[in-house]
């Protein structure tokens, strides 16, 4: 799931449904589950084809600087 995410067009939820044979709540629930441990999942509409489903790749929680960052 994360492989499909993670690709620049996103995934519908029935891409995500055909590939793992899950049902759509199940799909649904494991997305939820990727945002809880942190992945920031964006959803946008994209019109006849339902919702699109994407992995963001920057960071949910900004880093605290470093111990050489802060000394500078």
């Amino acid at each position: 799931m994360i492989a499909l995410l993670s690709r620049q067009d996103g995934a519908t939820i029935e891409v995500l449904i055909a590939a793992t044979g899950w049902l759509p709540h199940t799909v649904r629930a494991v997305l939820s589950g990727l945002r809880k441990k942190g992945h920031r999942i964006d959803r946008q509409k994209d019109g006849d084809a339902g919702s699109v489903y994407r992995i963001l790749l920057s960071p949910t929680v900004e880093a605290a600087p470093s111990v050489s960052d802060a000394a500078v």
